[in-house]
């Protein structure tokens, strides 16, 4: 048996640790790879579900296949329907425009007939009128008063007019000659003068007669006294005294002012032509012993 020496059983000591240090790095290694795997969570079995979806989608796409064919078809119907209808509601408005069109002839020829019946009427009345215009002209150039009148016989239709002349027999060819053809326009004016001349005048009588607008005034006066020791009757009693022509005293009242004075509310209605406010201050005032001062309350047209 041969003898191990120190120095070869150390050689190979070593060789041993270091192969058990390699193994154990490679099983660290491998460790720390699966626990990374791990971690980021490969899917392993991502062919079988491939498989799965695209049998799911087969089975989808076999059964949406008649689903569409009937929706074509439903679509196909409601066309047809559609066309049908169409073709319907173009035959009747076919038939009612052949029925609106002999209505509308129907009227246009009635209002034809209506129009040449107006025209014919129009034509009649300017024929009566042309006629009526002869006739107002003849009249206006009458040489005289003596000269017989015009008759007339117009139909009711308006379509002629006939008119009748007749003169005085003619006795001799030389009362042409002593005739004054400007006399009777003369006359004419003479006459449309006096006219003009007598409606002026009862005109201006009947102006005359109408009575005039008088305009007349309401109007309040205060009467204030001296003092309550005044007496307001006799106060009352002077205001009245004054008359004028045009001046028609009211009611009146004792109004109180303050510390027992009392003052004289009066109303008259005066003419604005002959009376004014003035001339009643004026006059009240005069009675001095009574009044101490007169105001305009209120002053009213009528």
């Amino acid at each position: 048996m041969a003898q191990i020496t120190p120095s070869r059983r150390t050689a190979e000591h070593l060789d041993g640790e270091a192969n058990c240090s390699e193994l154990l790095n490679i099983c660290g290694t491998m460790s720390s790879a699966v626990d990374y795997f791990v971690q980021e969570k490969i899917w392993f079995d991502k062919p079988r579900y491939d498989d799965a979806e695209r049998h799911f989608y087969e089975c989808i796409n076999s059964t949406s296949h008649p689903a569409q064919e009937l929706g074509a078809n439903t679509i196909l119907q409601d066309i047809a329907r559609a066309r049908e209808n169409i073709q319907k509601s173009l035959a009747g408005s076919a038939a009612n425009g052949a029925g609106d069109q002999g209505e509308l002839i129907t009227r246009i020829k009635s209002l034809e007939l209506e129009n040449s019946s107006l025209n014919q009427v129009v034509e009649d009345l300017r024929l009566a009128l042309s006629k009526l215009e002869c006739r107002v002209a003849v009249l206006e150039k009458s040489p005289s008063p003596a000269a017989a009148p015009v008759s007339a016989a117009p139909c009711t239709n308006g379509t002629s007019v006939q008119q009748q002349k007749t003169s005085p027999p003619v006795e001799d060819e030389d009362d042409d000659d002593d005739m004054d053809l400007f006399g009777s326009d003369e006359e004419e004016d003479a006459e449309a003068e006096r006219l003009k001349e007598q409606r002026l005048k009862e005109y201006a009588e009947k102006k005359a007669k109408k009575p005039t607008l008088i305009a007349k005034s309401s109007i309040l006066l205060d009467v204030k006294p001296w003092d309550d020791e005044t007496d307001m009757a006799k106060l009352e009693e002077c205001v009245r005294s004054v008359v004028a022509d045009g001046l028609l005293w009211g009611q009146s009242k004792l109004v109180p002012v303050g510390y027992g004075i009392r003052k004289l509310q009066i109303q008259c209605v005066v003419e604005d032509d002959k009376v004014g406010t003035d001339l009643l201050e004026e006059e009240i005032t005069k009675f001095e012993d009574f009044v101490q001062s007169v105001d305009v309350a209120a002053f009213n047209k009528i």
